[in-house]
């Protein structure tokens, strides 16, 4: 059986400081975890390094309708 720790470390993007529809990410061991900074409570999702810079790389690419 695998334990993981905690995420650590939450943060907003610094472009949605200013907005309440956003999330936060926070560090994991293997990569990073998402939550809705409106509801912390709701829990989290976890992706790896790789999914994580895949998905940034797609957002910094402009890969995502908006």
């Amino acid at each position: 059986m695998m334990l993981f720790a905690e995420p650590r470390n939450w943060r907003k993007s610094s472009r949605s400081q200013n907005t309440t529809d956003c999330v936060e990410v926070g560090r994991v061991a293997f990569g990073a975890a998402v939550r809705d900074s409106k509801d912390r409570g709701a829990g989290y999702f976890t992706t790896t390094r790789d999914q994580w810079s895949a998905f940034i790389a797609a957002v910094k690419g402009d890969r995502f309708p908006g």
